[in-house]
């Protein structure tokens, strides 16, 4: 299951000198003026539409102090998925990650990354639900939220996962073409398979329904 040479992607962007295009970006949100958005973010609806409040915050918890990219809209829609969207990078092949926090939420209690985002009903999404206790992996094709399954397992979607509310947890994906591996807390959970969006896009954050969820550390790293 695990190819150390095929998900070394610090060792392809070591690389990149000679072969490629490798840009990587951490962005903790620190420099960013609490109330609003981060330049170079935006706000999209997900499936259903319906409201969302993104906007840096103070949080003396943040692993990097002292602000947080945050969700706060308690909107209680289960059709409801807050994106929060990078929009100067366009990736490929690559990775994306976060810290996230689950703060609140009757409904859910959930954070993600999106990948190969096209719009706001076309891209690949990673989540965490701490209501749950599940790790799993979706495409959102055409407004619908697809699950997919495990690379091997055909019948088993995700894996359960403790996820804990109030504490800061890590999720990461590695995408390279149409294999993805996703990551809790720096150990591999599982691969998926799935090839509906193999060209590049933009790379963001999401959360569902009620779920205010605080984010911090997003790092994005790849080529088109």
């Amino acid at each position: 299951m695990k190819n150390a040479s095929y998900w070394a992607l610090g060792a392809v962007c070591a690389l990149s000198v000679i072969l490629i295009s490798c840009e990587a970006r951490a962005i903790s949100f620190d420099s960013s003026a609490p109330g609003s958005l981060p330049p170079g973010w935006r706000a999209a609806p997900g499936e259903n539409g319906g409201a969302a409040k993104w906007a840096v915050i103070r949080d003396g918890t943040a692993p990097s102090k002292p602000n947080v990219l945050a969700q706060l809209s308690r909107a209680r829609n289960p059709g409801l998925f807050p994106l929060a969207i990078l929009e100067t990078r366009d990736i490929g092949n690559g990775s994306v990650s976060v810290k996230f926090k689950p703060v609140a939420g009757k409904e859910d209690q959930a954070g993600g990354v999106v990948w190969r985002y096209h719009d706001p009903n076309n891209y690949y999404l990673a989540r965490a639900n701490a209501l749950e206790n599940s790790v799993a992996l979706f495409k959102v094709q055409n407004g619908k939220q697809i699950p997919l399954p495990l690379r091997g397992k055909p019948a088993q979607i995700g894996v359960k996962r403790n996820v804990p509310s109030q504490a800061w947890s890590t999720l990461k994906v590695k995408f390279r073409d149409s294999r993805f591996a996703v990551y809790f807390n720096r150990r591999e959970l599982f691969q998926v398979e799935d090839s509906t969006f193999p060209g590049p896009g933009k790379v963001g954050l999401w959360t569902q329904a009620d779920s205010v969820t605080y984010f911090d550390d997003f790092r994005a790293e790849g080529k088109r």
